[in-house]
């Protein structure tokens, strides 16, 4: 990391980032007076490689720290980063840690872009390397979100520079590993540089971290190099989401008190909706933050959405003004149905742009992520877990076709979750079937067939049948539903995620996810989809 910020900063080093809303600072962060580091500070006036002076310290990493230096060659001020390492280690540790700082100086060295901090020179004292980089007048973007955040068109416009940083080290082979905040400079002249390629892994060479451990900041650590996968552009990509989110709401989504939960939270927790990042921008962070790399936008369509925010049309004038209501503004309104579409789902329950990655036997389930709580239900005797903001509706029973239900609504009315029951003692009229998978593929034939009036679903949607699913390691089925409603004034896309389960009392189950098919709310439902199905909990098996 190479800048010069805090104590020792010059007046006219400040940037043109606009924090909103400031947050007051502690009295420690106070203005604090224009102060040079005390001359008995240890290091400072060493002489490196007869060329180096170093002047004060400017911070420090997880492998070392970084020095104001000056060049006496050339008579100019440069960031000097010195080896850190414990004594305690092990000579074989001490050497990787060395050999990692060469990589950091070959890594930056190989990247020409403006937003990659540029390397000098690479001096060796005492078999220990000392990178000499420029120095970057201003302060990181950690730093600067201790004050405050900033608003969606400067958190697009510093995106746009780190995917352009990034996007230079992917296509010379190189994974950065560590993008966050703290390693984000905003220098002066609106310039932004992507620093600290510490960590970084380059295509064909040995990888350097110890056996069973990761490096990386926790927080900001994709889901895929967490489980031990190999990690790929994708995951530099969602440390940017996560930094996206963060330069807009102020903290991580994913930050806990210690690395453990920090982690399980990675793999489990589902963000709210960013509140400050709307539109392209938001599309943009949902999207980085889907928990499937392959799934995750690639670099160009990123770069467009936040191009789109950094840039946003100047507003039109509306002569005549109309009222427009926008899916998920306003709960829509609430409906009963017949035995097709099950009672209870409510016109937020729907589907659309078909996601095939129906999880029951889900590995992680375990501890539900925070903001989440369990409900147990006698109309339905099982245990159901959703988000604590849900609203729940009044179990009940559809008489007509012998279903009892139960439901659970996002507020705005987005997301729905609702398990429905077929009772084998009340099932007069034999409706129920054979097994899960031939309960599956009825529906699916009824969808297929006439479609649903009540959903305002078009005959013939598309679906994704899965008939060898498990729940609790017994059989199960389920389908994923995606169409474009039949609304003649706002056709819109859904989709719909069911879990089908037959108990061993012949009880037949179903838990319908329903959701926004396209927008912000479309990873959030998925999420509650997926952490929903994992955790439900039936009374009999």
């Amino acid at each position: 990391m190479s800048f010069d910020g805090g104590a020792g900063r010059e007046a006219d080093e400040t940037t043109s980032f606009v924090l909103q809303p400031p947050r007051p600072a502690p009295p420690q962060q106070a203005a604090l007076p224009d102060l040079a580091v005390p001359p008995q500070e240890p290091g400072v006036g060493r002489l490196i490689a007869g060329r180096y002076r170093l002047l004060a310290k400017l911070g420090h990493g997880g492998m070392g720290t970084v020095w104001r230096a000056k060049d006496e060659t050339v008579d100019r001020e440069v960031a000097v980063k010195e080896p850190r390492v414990p004594d305690h280690l092990p000579e074989r540790e001490q050497t990787n840690v060395f050999e990692r700082m060469r990589r950091e100086a070959r890594a930056a060295a190989r990247l020409d872009h403006p937003a990659v901090v540029n390397v000098h020179d690479v001096a060796v004292v005492d078999g220990r390397p000392w990178i000499v980089m420029e120095l970057v007048h201003g302060r990181s973007l950690g730093d600067a979100l201790q004050e405050g955040t900033l608003g969606a068109r400067e958190a697009a416009r510093v995106g746009l520079e780190v995917l352009g940083a990034l996007e230079a080290a992917h296509a010379a082979g190189i994974l950065h590993r560590d993008v966050k905040p703290d390693n984000i400079l905003l220098g002066r002249h609106d310039r932004i540089v992507l620093t600290d390629f510490g960590i970084a892994q380059i295509e064909g060479e040995t990888n350097l971290t110890d056996t069973g451990g990761f490096v990386g900041s926790p927080e900001y650590i994709a889901p895929e190099r967490v489980l031990g996968q190999r990690p790929g552009p994708a995951s530099d990509l969602w440390s940017l989401g996560v930094v996206l989110y963060a330069a807009t709401e102020g903290v991580s989504p994913f930050r806990r008190s210690n690395t453990p939960a920090t982690l399980q939270s990675v793999l489990n927790a589902v963000p709210a909706p960013p509140a400050a990042a709307q539109g392209p921008l938001a599309e943009a962070v949902n999207g980085l933050l889907d928990k499937d790399p392959a799934r995750r936008p690639a670099a160009a369509r990123v770069r467009a959405l936040l191009e789109a925010a950094a840039n946003p049309p100047a507003p039109q004038p509306q002569p005549q003004p109309t009222q427009v209501v926008r899916q998920g503004e306003a709960p829509r309104a609430r409906r009963r149905f017949g035995r097709a579409v099950w009672t209870g789902l409510g016109a937020a329950v729907v589907a659309a742009a078909v996601a095939v990655y129906l999880v029951v036997a889900d590995p992680f389930a375990g501890p539900l992520p925070d903001g989440w709580t369990t409900e147990h239900e006698k109309e339905v005797t099982a245990t159901l877990a959703v988000p604590d903001t849900y609203v729940r509706s009044e179990p009940g029973k559809n008489a007509a076709a012998d279903e009892h239900w139960v439901s659970y609504t996002d507020p705005s009315g987005a997301i729905s979750v609702v398990l429905l029951v077929s009772r084998k003692a009340e099932d007069t009229g034999h409706e129920i079937k054979a097994s899960a998978a031939a309960e599956m593929y009825a529906d699916d034939g009824d969808f297929k067939e006439s479609g649903s009036y009540e959903l305002e679903m078009p005959k013939g949607p598309r679906t994704s049948t899965d008939d060898n699913m498990t729940f609790h390691d017994r059989k199960a089925a389920g389908n994923t539903v995606g169409y474009t409603t039949t609304d003649s004034q706002e056709p819109a896309p859904r989709e719909l995620r069911i879990l089908y389960y037959k108990s061993s009392g012949g009880d037949m189950y179903k838990l319908m996810i329903g959701y926004p098919g396209k927008g912000d709310f479309t990873l959030r439902g998925r999420e509650v989809a997926r952490t929903a199905i994992a955790n439900l909990e039936i009374d009999k098996l």
